[in-house]
């Protein structure tokens, strides 16, 4: 049966990328198919094969069907600032319309499983009204959240967790990944999290010195999704 997932953050800089790719290891080393998309990215390098995203990279080298780079991020941005300012300064319009047909070409495919991977946060604006959390609408992608653990994300997860069921999408599971290892009372923070989030903790990441993907699919726990 093929699955395919939102994967959305509580902020920016929580290591979305990081367990995405662990996701997908996770699910090759069970036999599946994997595919994966990043919509948009900015923050990228100039290459003489055209604008590249470490992010978009590291998704691309764990699917397992023939992808293009520009099947999996087909719109890129060079300077390292929100999308709707970077497409604003390089002329573009970003839409929700202008993303969802290359995500469905994705889904299309068919893998075994799944993941296209926001920007940021769940709000992070396109152009005119539309948010990056509207592609997730219109692809109605259950959402496998990343909760960075440090102090105040409790409120983040709680809040981005209301926001996606507010947006009529389900919450399939989330993720604790460690960014600060030395949290005030980190135990109990991610006792409340499991009380509260209301989907199935996939895993508790501790902080890596070498994050790969095959290493941080160690911490993760697939079965656990529907």
């Amino acid at each position: 049966m093929n699955a395919a997932y939102f994967i959305a953050g509580t902020d920016t800089d929580v290591g979305k990328t990081t367990i995405a790719a662990g996701l997908l290891h996770a699910a090759r080393q069970m036999g599946k198919t994997t595919a994966a998309g990043k919509p948009v990215a900015s923050g990228c390098e100039v290459t003489p094969k055209g604008l590249r995203n470490a992010d978009a990279l590291a998704l691309l080298a764990e699917c397992s069907l023939p992808l293009s780079y520009t099947e999996v991020n087909p719109v890129a941005f060079e300077p390292a600032i929100a999308p709707h300012l970077a497409a604003r300064e390089a002329g573009v319009s970003l839409t929700v319309q202008s993303l969802l047909k290359p995500m469905q070409h994705l889904l299309a495919k068919q893998a075994d499983f799944t993941l296209i991977e926001g920007a940021g946060g769940w709000r992070v604006p396109l152009a005119d009204q539309d948010n990056l959390s509207d592609l997730a609408k219109a692809l109605q992608l259950p959402v496998i959240l990343v909760v960075g653990v440090r102090l105040g994300c409790i409120s983040h997860a709680l809040l981005t967790a209301e926001a996606i069921a507010r947006d009529g999408l389900v919450l399939a599971g989330w993720v604790a990944n460690i960014i600060d290892p030395k949290t005030s009372r980190l135990e109990e923070n991610l006792a409340t999290l499991a009380e509260r989030l209301p989907a199935p903790c996939l895993g508790r990441v501790p902080k890596l010195k070498l994050p790969g993907a095959a290493t941080v699919a160690e911490y993760l726990q697939l079965d656990l999704l529907d």
